[in-house]
């Protein structure tokens, strides 16, 4: 009983083999255990710590805007890059297959005819032409002793987790960028009604002037600059309708198609609905839900995996091949008693000399991994600063936005006093066009910060590992997962 258990042992061992690679350990985070605490991010360090973690909140939840929501669902189902990364998945599933299909024998069945002359003097029986048949199987297999075909399968693995992991990130990017690009849009839409309101407010003082002018009551230099502030308005103009329909276009692309004419009315800019609770957490949990820092941990244990195939190649690599069939000289005797025919051929090859090649693919490998260690910690710093930047910004857009609308509105009352003592004759025109200029521009100012604002939800979102699962409460889907 011993020694089956002995043999059976043995063979399990031979069959699974032994792995030279080094044991994987998770370098150390090279980021502080916490964010930011003072300054801009004081306001936020006890802010939504209840809250439901980023990672957990379905983008549909996030997202309100059922315009957003459907052209985010539209983008899942066409874009072509998500297409490109779910298919390297299904490409590095099938390398990874046949990378396991090395640690087991293959088997294949053989059958074939030999017709050869022999000159006459060497001739049997004076038979020149003789016929051979045969049919049988032959197999072969390499015992993995030192782990090299181990090793392989556990780079592609690894490397399949990688590619999952990428593909999950591309899901998560693309949610993001449609969401951030429709933004662009309704950021056109608010600076072309505001070129349009000052258009308008232009051309009706130019209107006043130019009357003035021709009664003699306004100098030429009133007429032109009234001009300036309308043909500036109207040049600006023309530039946003061409800002928007590129900003259209690029969602466009994004979605794989055009966009939409039948999509619900979405929200205005100054009004969009944004979930603004998402806990920022530990930079640790970013190992965790950041997909990108699991795809550079993954690249890293193919590395680390590879070396175990580099140090397997300065050892013996023993492989079996045998065969087993019938051998007949006509093909009605194949199976005929005393036509079996078999062969067993155990093959040991020793590297001897390689003019250095095993020792730089060696020093390759432990390069390559170091390479990736450095990729992973800068994956992490990179998912760090990300989320470090969105909560600096949340802790200043709010008030931020709150002083440009005051300053709009003041510069709205400005250039109304203004025009009321122009018309009145108090004051010259230069305060009207000082008034209008400027008003515009803390118009269009207040228009950025809001685009500014909204976007940062989206990265921080984003950053925090947000946009994977679609409602509040879903399982999470694997990496791997179709859409």
């Amino acid at each position: 009983m011993l020694r089956l258990t002995l043999i059976a042992a043995a063979i399990a061992w031979l069959a699974g083999g032994c792995t030279l690679a080094p044991k994987y350990a998770q370098p150390a985070s090279p980021v502080p255990a916490d964010y930011p605490a003072d300054g801009v991010y004081a306001a936020q360090a006890a802010q939504n710590a209840s809250a439901t973690p980023a990672a957990d909140v379905g983008w549909r939840d996030f997202f309100i805007d059922v315009r957003l929501q459907q052209l985010i669902d539209i983008a899942l189902r066409n874009n072509r890059d998500l297409r490109v990364a779910v298919l390297n998945v299904q490409a590095a599933q099938a390398q990874y297959r046949i990378a396991r299909a090395g640690l087991l024998p293959s088997v294949s069945a053989q059958g074939g005819q030999t017709k050869q002359r022999t000159p006459r003097d060497l001739a049997f029986a004076n038979q020149t032409i003789q016929n051979s048949y045969s049919v049988g199987l032959n197999a072969s297999w390499e015992i993995d002793l030192f782990g090299r075909v181990q090793s392989l399968k556990d780079q592609a693995l690894a490397t399949y987790f990688a590619t999952a992991y990428a593909r999950k990130a591309a899901e998560i990017s693309l949610v993001g960028q449609v969401a951030t690009q429709y933004l662009q849009v309704l950021q056109a839409d608010d600076l072309l009604a505001v070129t349009r309101e000052t258009l308008k407010s232009a051309g009706d003082s130019f209107g006043i002037v130019k009357l003035q002018f021709d009664n003699g009551t306004a100098s030429e230099l009133d007429l032109s600059q009234s001009q300036t502030v309308m043909e500036t308005a109207a040049a600006n103009l023309q530039a946003q309708e061409r800002a928007r329909a590129q900003a259209v276009n690029a969602l466009a692309l994004l979605l794989g198609e055009p966009v939409p004419d039948d999509l619900p009315e979405g929200q205005p800019l100054a009004r969009q609905p944004m979930l603004t609770d998402l806990p920022a957490g530990l930079p640790s949990d970013l190992l965790l839900r950041r997909p990108d820092i699991m795809e550079a941990e993954q690249n890293l244990v193919a590395a680390n995996a590879n070396i175990g195939a580099a140090r397997a190649a300065f050892f013996p690599s023993i492989s079996l091949t045998g065969s087993f069939g019938t051998l007949s000289p006509s093909l009605g005797g194949l199976f005929k008693p005393g036509s079996a025919a078999w062969s067993f051929a155990p093959t040991i090859t020793l590297p001897i000399f390689s003019g250095g090649q095993n020792v730089a693919n060696l020093d390759l490998a432990n390069v390559s991994k170091r390479i990736e260690v450095a990729r992973y910690e800068k994956t992490i710093q990179s998912a760090f600063r990300d989320v470090a930047d969105g909560l600096a910004a949340r802790g200043t857009f709010d008030q931020q936005i709150a002083a440009l609308e005051r300053d709009t509105a003041a510069q709205q009352r400005r250039l109304d006093l203004s025009t009321l003592r122009f018309r009145q004759g108090v004051d010259g025109y230069l305060n009207v066009l000082t008034a209008q200029q400027d008003l515009y521009a803390a118009q269009q100012t207040l228009v950025s910060a809001r685009t500014q604002r909204l976007a940062n939800l989206v990265s921080l979102y984003q950053a925090l590992g947000g946009g994977w699962i679609e409602k509040t409460g879903d399982a999470p889907r694997p990496a791997d997962a179709s859409s």
